[in-house]
């Protein structure tokens, strides 16, 4: 894409009523979910709104990683309850087109080239699973309690199943696809929705020691490494991989970031990426 196309801001605030966005002095972004008297319940608007910020983070050359967190005592309830009531009206082609909506969202996120952590308290039900699942690293609480509680109501975790059934797997997710339970933080720790399952006043400490992790790293490379991951865990280890992986290491080596990095390196002195902070 022309870099004309992209955004570079240094700072930057982006309030909705649904949905903040704000860049920081490190070029973090952190998009909030805002409906905290809701319990950050979504509806078509705050999709809608969560993948524009999306895009604009993926497109924004001077962000470093995306956080996803949320206002209040919960990440999200799910589903609005008069957006459902909404959808029940609709015929099978406008459901199919709403569904469409949610699943554009969710795949903007979780292709997104830059790291994405999610920041997880409270209640995570429903689609909000699928957020988290989309997410490269998650954090949450202790006190989280999750629920794939699609079936409670006679619907089914159809758009957020590819990403839940990666970050789970198969077997667990047809024991809570079915079952609706409630499962704990520990457990989803141990599933591996969660990376991580801290005490509620250590999340942010932890979510930023991530961040700073990232932040010693080459930009492009952990963009690229981001991609590779989703791309070899689909495909056989054959020829074809072995080539196509051969191809990609010699041309990172001889990008310019490579080149740097591996510069620095041999002659004992800071990369580029990290003199310019």
């Amino acid at each position: 894409m022309d870099n004309t196309q992209r955004n570079n801001p240094q700072k930057e605030n982006i309030v909705s009523d649904a949905v903040t966005y704000h860049v920081d002095d490190k070029h973090i972004a952190t998009v909030t979910l805002n409906r905290a008297e809701k319990h950050n319940a979504f509806n078509d608007d705050m999709i809608a709104e969560l993948e524009r910020l999306f895009k604009k983070a993926g497109l924004d050359d001077s962000v470093r990683a995306v956080v996803l967190r949320a206002e209040g005592k919960s990440f999200s309830a799910g589903a609005d309850l008069n957006w459902m009531k909404k959808m029940a009206s609709y015929t099978e082609a406008q459901n199919r087109e709403d569904a469409m909506g949610l699943a554009s969202m969710l795949h903007t996120l979780y292709t997104l080239p830059k790291p994405t952590i999610a920041r997880v308290q409270g209640a995570a039900f429903g689609g909000a699973v699928g957020l988290i699942a989309c997410c490269d690293i998650a954090i949450g609480s202790k006190l989280t309690n999750f629920c794939l509680s699609e079936v409670k109501i006679g619907l089914v975790p159809a758009t957020i199943s590819p990403y839940v059934i990666e970050a789970m797997g198969a077997r667990v997710c047809r024991r809570y696809f079915q079952t609706a339970e409630v499962f704990s933080a520990r457990r989803a720790r141990r599933l591996g929705l969660l990376s991580e399952a801290v005490n509620e006043e250590d999340l942010d400490s932890t979510v930023n020691d991530i961040i700073a992790s990232i932040l010693k790293n080459g930009p492009q490379a952990v963009s690229q490494s981001k991609a590779l991951v989703q791309w070899v865990s689909h495909k056989p280890i054959d020829s074809d991989m072995l080539n196509d992986t051969s191809k990609l290491i010699a041309k990172v080596r001889t990008s310019e970031e490579g080149q740097e990095g591996l510069s620095a390196f041999l002659e004992k002195r800071k990369a580029a990426w990290l003199e310019a902070k």
